[in-house]
């Protein structure tokens, strides 16, 4: 399964994998944001397979994922963030992250988000986004709420 969305002017667009980072993105300064796991859980009931990839700044990311039910990778910088990427096989991927090395998750996405919370978003992102959220539970009910994804993605 996965999430399909028929926008206009762009065609289908299916995700069936998405990448969350962790430090500022489902976290905030180690801890988790509150309702990610609930909106995290919803996209699995979908078949969306969520994984993390972080280089895990804080230590907190093998505990992030274990409360969360996803698969983490570790990652230390943007090449071996794509990397993982690309090994999950998957051409429906879409990714959220904050920091510069998420940019090779964010080029080699369908769809990529930055998040703007409490621990910022590095200026490079900027260019290799499809969409700027204030919030990662702001990103997470992006894909949720079709009408919402359709309407920010058509052309």
């Amino acid at each position: 399964m996965s999430m399909i969305y028929d926008v206009s002017g762009v065609g289908v667009i299916e995700i069936d994998t998405l990448i969350v980072d962790s430090n500022g993105t489902i976290s905030i300064k180690g801890e988790i944001v509150p309702g990610v796991i609930e909106k995290i859980h919803q996209l699995q009931s979908h078949g969306v397979n969520v994984v993390m990839v972080s280089a895990d700044q804080r230590g907190t990311a093998n505990n992030l994922a274990r409360v969360s039910g996803i698969t983490y990778y570790e990652a230390s910088n943007a090449r071996e963030k794509e990397d993982i990427l690309l090994s999950l096989g998957s051409k429906n991927i879409a990714s959220i992250g904050n920091a510069r090395t998420d940019i090779g998750l964010f080029v080699q996405s369908k769809v990529s988000i930055a998040t703007l919370q409490a621990e910022g978003i590095h200026k490079d992102v900027i260019d290799h986004v499809d969409v700027i959220m204030p919030s990662i539970i702001d990103a997470l009910d992006f894909f949720l709420d079709s009408d919402t994804f359709i309407a920010t993605m058509k052309r």
